[in-house]
């Protein structure tokens, strides 16, 4: 499962921006942005403005996982 919350605060980290940089992106508190990476999910609107923020494609870790799930229904169809 997926825990995007934390896969954006990583990928702020690695490129070493602060969150008040980030809130003022988004324009929304540094509060709004902890409760960001607490999320395990999150509006796919809200996703996009992050991922054009951190020029950075969030989507990807969704469309990997639905590859995942689909790979494995074959491979149990073919049993």
């Amino acid at each position: 499962m997926i825990h995007i919350g934390k896969l954006i605060e990583a990928e702020l980290r690695r490129q070493e921006r602060p969150v008040s940089w980030f809130a003022r992106k988004l324009y929304c508190e540094r509060t709004n942005v902890y409760d960001i990476f607490k999320r395990r999910s999150i509006d796919t609107e809200m996703l996009l403005r992050i991922s054009v923020v951190l020029q950075h494609d969030f989507f990807r870790y969704y469309s990997s996982e639905a590859g995942a799930v689909e790979s494995e229904r074959e491979s149990v169809g073919r049993q």
